[in-house]
């Protein structure tokens, strides 16, 4: 048995039109100037404490920028120009493992418990997932503690782990709890950066993502940086 772990935001789910706008409504609620939007995305994943910390510094008000992006977000979300569509395949993927028999799926997100449960019920998957982590659960990504977490509660060892993401903390998260990382290449964050946080690949697509699922284990990190170009 295989647990395969997936993040949300960037790797699922395209949701980065609501999380810039959001972003801008904090910002402008709290008097601060936006970020632009590569930075913006950059700290996509993070918990919003730690998002906020990166993005104003320590002495900024980091509390009350995350208060007012929930408002925003809550908001913004029920108006369809903000909509949230799984990334091509990535649902019909998560159909098709969730019927193998040799496959427990899980998530691991930045998102909020509420916002979690509230995706799993949009998308009807319900009793899909082995375990389900939130920025509610665990410290903030890339500590490993949210993937141990769902290692212990699937009763996988780290061997038989595999961390899906998009962003460097994803990746970071996998690597420091001794699972495999493999990186997506339609998120927020950039496949050089993806290889050099530790994920033995980037791949394109959600075909060539279950490809890498078809065999007998999950695969093994490369022999040398070569065979990460």
């Amino acid at each position: 048995m295989k647990l395969i772990v997936f993040d949300v935001d960037g790797t699922l789910v395209d949701s980065q039109h609501l999380i810039v706008a959001a972003q801008g409504l904090a910002f402008a609620e709290n008097g601060l100037p936006a970020p632009g939007r590569r930075e913006a995305l950059s700290v996509v994943g993070l918990s919003l404490p730690q998002a906020f910390r990166r993005l104003v510094g320590e002495d900024g008000p980091i509390a009350e920028l995350s208060e007012s992006y929930k408002q925003a977000y809550n908001r913004l979300r029920v108006d369809p120009a903000y909509e949230e569509p799984l990334f091509p395949g990535m649902g019909e993927l998560l159909a098709r493992l969730h019927a193998r028999e040799d496959v427990l799926i899980g998530l691991a997100t930045g998102k909020s418990r509420r916002g979690v449960d509230r995706l799993i019920e949009h998308h009807g998957w319900a009793d899909w997932f082995a375990t389900t982590q939130s920025a509610d659960d665990a410290p903030s990504k890339p500590d490993p503690t949210m993937l141990r977490q769902a290692m212990a509660e699937a009763g996988c060892t780290p061997e038989a782990t595999i961390m899906v993401g998009d962003t460097t903390f994803d990746i970071g998260m996998g690597v420091s709890a001794g699972a495999v990382a493999i990186g997506v290449g339609w998120g927020y964050h950039p496949a050089g950066a993806l290889y050099g946080a530790g994920a033995v690949t980037v791949v394109s697509s959600a075909g060539a993502l279950e490809g890498l699922f078809s065999g007998g284990g999950p695969p093994s990190p490369p022999a040398s940086p070569s065979l990460r170009a």
